[in-house]
Formats: C-alpha cells, structure tokens, sequence
C-alpha cells in the first residue's frame, strides 16, 4: 500500500511539473472559438424558435379525457388550429389546452383522415399563432425543431434535421399520403399533431407518425399538404375528391400486349365493379377494363388513381386511358 502511494506521489508531481514547465498552469479543455461560437449560434436558434412558437403550441384531449391525446398549434388570432386527423378520431368535440394552461373548448371545423389533417377552432380570441412555411423549400440536412407535448408532457423541444423528402406513408383510411418529410428529430406518442419548425420559426410539416423501435425515424405531412387541406375545408368544408365510382385491382398484362399498345408498364388497373349513376358508369367504363392513364399520367396502382384524382380537384371532366379487347382508348370522364 504504501508502495502505491508513493508512486502515486511521484507520478502526481512529475505530471504537475509537466503542466507547470510553460509558465500557464494547467487550463480546462475548451472548445475551438470557432466551434464554440457555431454551438452559440446553433443555441440562440433554437432558443429563439421555442420562444416564438412555443405559444402557438396546444394540447389536444377528448372531453372527459375520453379517447387519445395530441398535439396541434395555433394558426390565426381567431382561434383556428391544425392537429392530425388520427388525433380528433372522429371526435366533434374537444378540449384545446394552451401553453399558459388555459382549457377551451374546440371543435372541428373540418376532417381529412386521407392526409392525416384535422382543422379546429378554439372558442377564443387573440391567441398567438405560428406562421406557415414552405416545405417545398425543404432540403435533407436542414435543421428542424419538433415541438408538442409527448407522453402528456408539456412544451417538450427537440431538435434533428430533415433526413429525406418524397416518402410517402399509409393513412388511416388506406390511402398514400405522399410528399411526406422524413426527420431526425426525436418524437414520441403525444407529438401527433405538433409543428415541425425550421429555424427561422416556421412550420414546415405536422407531426404524424414514428415507427416503433427506430430511432431518429420522424414523419410529418407538409406544410404544403395543410395548406391544401385548410383552403379546402375553409372554402368547401371539406375536402373535395373526385370519385370514379368503381372497385379496381392491379393487374399485369403481357410483354407482347406492352409493345404493342405502346405501353409504359406491364402493371395496370383493372375495373372489378362499376357503380351505378357513378362518373365511371357516365363514361361508359365496364368491368374487364384496365385503366392505364389518366390525363397522361402512367397508373399502375389504385394508389396512383386515387393520387391523379386528388391531383385535379376543381377539374369538371379528366381522361382517362383504358385497354378494352386489345385496343387502347380514351373516355371522358365528367363530374
């Protein structure tokens, strides 16, 4: 023992001289000024952010807590707010909690399970609220700030950055939400509904979605998206969707048929059931058709007609190509 302990000594003291030989004295790590002064501004970033927005970031519960929570934020002084579809489920109802803790009454002005987006107004006024982005604008490494309320604690930040553009995810009522941002930025159940900010305070996307067991996995649906489905539901109350009024599947047709028709893809959409006093039943489609385009864009899923439908909104009449017996022809398909 007392061996260690004077080699202990030793070595303390021939380090000490060692430090102490260029006159300084021993100095604490400190980072680059140039590192550190990237970690301020970096800091002050996100700080800033939080303190703009913060604000505009509500809670979303059912009356009585019946049914899940969320997130959502404040969009307008007058009350009006964006959450996740899959938050409201089917609610009309609800109550908004704002950052200072006050409970209001909302209710739903308008619901969109296909893009995952639900529209509420909060039964109050003069609230602050977030501005809307462009995702668009969106590249992959950009920083982003989740902010919401996981697992039912308040204003919770977290930061990551975009990691790719141009996913695409099922919503829950089957159909492809497609633009989707994929992010780092870490979120948990309760963020549903929560903004997804860049850093200059922006909303760039809606939270919606992890997949379990990932980490650094995000999703949210685009500001784009919401800003569609809020021009929708404010103008029509709803969001509008052109039907053709037929059950369809993918099909596959020959090589041989492919060339000659003059084809983009062996994969097709073909009519199962045509709906009476429907557009289709109009146009003249029947069971046995294969729907191979519509106004020249290629199909090759019922996901690509339902995306090219949703595409056209406000449009009174589409093209639609089919192959029919060998022959390949156009139908018209008015509303």
């Amino acid at each position: 023992m007392k061996i260690l302990e004077t080699d202990h000594s030793v070595l303390l003291s021939d380090a000490s001289s060692d430090r102490q030989s260029d006159g300084k004295g021993a100095q604490p790590i400190r980072p680059d000024a140039s590192d550190a002064e990237l970690l301020d501004a970096y800091s002050q970033a996100v700080v800033h952010v939080v303190e703009t927005v913060a604000p505009a970031v509500i809670s979303v519960t059912g009356k009585q807590q019946q049914g899940g929570s969320g997130s959502g934020f404040l969009i307008s002084p007058d009350g009006y707010a964006i959450t996740n579809s899959h938050v409201i489920d089917g609610r009309q109802r609800l109550i908004a909690e704002t950052e200072d803790g006050d409970r209001v009454d909302a209710h739903v002005v308008g619901d969109d399970p296909a893009t995952d987006i639900a529209v509420l107004h909060l039964a109050t006024r003069d609230l602050p609220y977030a501005e809307i982005g462009d995702s668009q604008a969106l590249r992959a490494g950009q920083l982003v700030i989740a902010m919401g309320n996981p697992l039912g604690l308040q204003s919770t930040v977290s930061t990551g950055v975009v990691s790719a553009m141009g996913r695409q995810m099922r919503s829950h009522d089957g159909r492809l939400i497609d633009n989707i941002i994929q992010h780092a930025a870490p979120i948990n159940p309760g963020n549903s509904g929560g903004p997804l900010v860049d850093s200059r305070g922006r909303v760039v996307g809606v939270n919606t979605a992890i997949i379990q067991f990932a980490q650094g996995i995000g999703f949210a649906v685009p500001s784009a998206t919401v800003n569609w489905v809020l021009g929708e539901v404010l103008q029509h109350g709803r969001v509008r969707r052109r039907q053709l009024g037929i059950a369809a599947n993918v099909s596959r047709l020959s090589r041989a048929l492919v060339r000659e028709l003059d084809l983009l893809s062996e994969q097709v959409v073909e009519v199962v059931e045509v709906q009476s006093r429907s557009a289709a039943a109009a146009a003249g489609i029947c069971p046995g058709d294969l729907i191979v385009a519509i106004n020249d864009r290629l199909v090759a899923s019922v996901d690509d007609v339902h995306r090219l439908l949703t595409k056209f909104p406000g449009a009174t009449s589409l093209e639609v190509t089919i192959v029919r017996d060998r022959v390949k022809q156009d139908l018209q398909i008015a509303w």
